[in-house]
Parts: structure tokens; sequence; C-alpha cells
């Protein structure tokens, strides 16, 4: 890692925020893979340390929550009990968003159960600093995390979306046909226009396009699940304070009052230091 110049640092960061996988960006540079990997575990470690940090008292109105597909090593199906004991099988992105600003200030790496939504909910929690409105999708670990986590201090919806039938021959690429959409309030009052999950789904086309671990039918999958936490740290590290916003003008960070200028990759390199 030492023997890395700056420049080539910034290569590296440059080719993997914009969804490379490890072997492409080897080929790019000339870089060892193992030395690319080094640097995305430092890197990613510290950027998810900057952002837990620099995320807390936010003063966000309207928060949209989802969670994202992926997998390590192999497919569940595919996965033998001793690898599942190393983290290997299916794996859930939980994510926030603010609608507003486009920020996200969270995001969990695990299971897609209810012990993963308790967590998920806490950590987004003890980021705000006041009352919002939530709103997530139908999936019912959401409903004790989000009372556990937040009581009656919140303004909590659900949007539910109902299914037909899949498309024929297209069963393993497409997703069923949305016949209609259910608006529900759990919580306190939530103002029904603004019930959505259009951002946070928005979202996670992000994530597929801007890492290689994320792209379906792809062997650029991680191999091990702490890897794939380090590449959402550097990930959203690049995408919260880097990343200009179409609709915003400005990164996420700066609208959110967070910094004041757009961050380049020499200053997220410079965390390491």
């Amino acid at each position: 890692m030492n023997k890395l110049s700056i420049e080539e640092r910034k290569q590296i960061v440059a080719a993997l925020v914009e969804g490379n996988s490890m072997r492409a960006v080897s080929r790019m540079t000339g870089v060892a893979r193992n030395t690319i990997n080094k640097l995305l575990v430092d890197l990613g470690g510290v950027c998810r340390e900057y952002q837990d940090k620099a995320f807390r008292n936010l003063t966000c109105k309207r928060i949209q929550c989802d969670e994202i597909w992926s997998f390590v090593g192999s497919k569940e199906k595919n996965t033998s009990n001793e690898k599942k004991v190393v983290g290997w099988g299916d794996v859930w992105t939980w994510v926030a968003i603010d609608a507003d600003t486009k920020l996200v200030p969270s995001f969990y790496v695990g299971t897609r159960d209810a012990n993963a939504a308790y967590y998920f909910m806490h950590d987004l929690a003890s980021r705000l600093e006041n009352r919002v409105q939530l709103t997530t999708d139908g999936h019912k670990a959401y409903l004790g995390a989000v009372e556990d986590a937040f009581g009656a201090g919140i303004d909590y919806a659900m949007l539910i979306k109902l299914y037909g039938a899949s498309p024929e021959g297209e069963k393993r690429y497409s997703p069923a046909q949305i016949t209609g959409i259910k608006k529900e309030a759990i919580t306190g009052k939530p103002d029904k226009k603004h019930i959505s999950t259009s951002f946070v789904e928005r979202q996670n086309l992000t994530m597929r396009m801007s890492m290689k671990r994320f792209a379906r039918l792809s062997n650029g999958f991680s191999k091990k699940v702490e890897n794939h936490e380090h590449m959402l740290g550097l990930h959203y590290m690049y995408y919260n304070f880097a990343r200009i916003h179409q609709t915003t003008r400005v990164t996420p960070a700066m609208e959110a009052g967070i910094c004041d200028h757009v961050w380049s990759l020499e200053e997220i390199i410079a965390l390491l230091d």
C-alpha cells in the first residue's frame, strides 16, 4: 500500500466507484489485485468511520427506506453450511435516504429478518435530531423495528405494492407486474402525498450501477462479507460527499449542510492519514 502513489490510489478509487470489478481495475491500472483489495479495506473502513461520526443530529424531514439483495461467495441455495458460517450466501443491504437532500445517512448489511431491521432502525434513529416522516415498503420486519426505535415520535407509513402475474418467459429477470399500490399509515399522521419509496428505489439502481458486486449475472460478486461492507463505505462516501446530484446540483452532504464543498478523490484518500 505504501508503494502506491497518490495518483495510483486516485485511479484505483475512481475505477472502483464507477462500477468496475477488482480484476478490471487491476488490468486497467497494472496494480496487483491484492494491493487494490488492501486499499479498499483500509479506505472503506475509514470512510465508514467518518460517515458514522459526521451523520449525527441530522434535521431530515422525510426518510425513505428499502432493502436490496445481493450475495457473497454464492447464492443461498448453492451455499454449504460451512460457507454460511463465514458469511457466504444471500446478503441484504438496508438503505435510508433523505427525500429532500438525497443524503444516505444510514445503511446496514445483514439478513432480511427482524434482527437486521432492529439494528438498522436503531442506527437511523440515533442520527436524527427531530421527528420525521418515514416510508418503507410492506416488509413486516419494519413494523416492530420502527416502533422499538422511534416509539410514537415518528410519522410512519408503508407503501404496499400489489403484484399480478409474472411476464411469460421473463420470470427470472423481470419482476411481476404491479397492479396497484396501497398507502397505509402506521404511526402518527404521515402526509399522504409524501408516502413514497421512489427515491430509495432509484438509489438501489445507483448502487447496482456503481458497484460491480451488486450487478446481476456477473462474476464480480463479493467473496468476503467484510469487503462487501468496505465497498459500501467507499461508495457512500463518494456518493454523499463527492458526487454532484442531478436534482440538487450539489452533493447530498452539501445540501444537508454537513460540508461546504465538493470533495475530491484526493480528500477522500487523505482520510487514510
